[in-house]
């Protein structure tokens, strides 16, 4: 089980697991039918306003992820299905960017990673703990 990103303009692969398309904006040139995938998830992706703040520009990265990541507390149940999703087997987030490191995609993966390290956390700690 595990999370990985992919541009839409790459071919699927048997790996990909489920495929969810986590742009705000359909991909250019991609007809809808032609792109294997699960479900769109356009609510997941970051407003415009920090889609638009950000532009892809390199230096704005670290505080992109950062405010990306404060939208996403704010709207959990705009990514809590990809988080039961990435419990049960493998995902896809994919995105359209030519930035294939720094993109929604690679920072909503690493929130996500983030959210399933606290629950396997908090799971061992109450085994450890035993019943009450």
């Amino acid at each position: 089980m595990g999370i990985q990103t992919r541009r839409v303009y790459e071919a699927a692969v048997g790996s990909d697991g489920v495929r969810i398309l986590v742009d705000r904006l359909w991909p250019r040139g991609v007809k809808k039918e032609a792109l294997p995938l699960e479900c769109w998830l356009k609510e997941v992706a970051p407003s415009n306003a920090l889609r638009k703040w950000f532009g892809h520009d390199p230096r704005k990265w670290p505080e992109f992820e950062r405010r990306y990541a404060k939208e996403l507390e704010t709207h959990p149940e705009a990514w809590r299905p990809l988080l039961n999703a990435a419990r049960e087997g493998d995902v896809t987030l994919l995105y359209s960017a030519h930035d294939t490191q720094r993109n929604n995609a690679v920072a909503l993966k690493a929130y996500l990673e983030s959210k399933l390290r606290k629950r396997r956390v908090q799971k061992r700690v109450q085994r450890r703990q035993g019943p009450p």
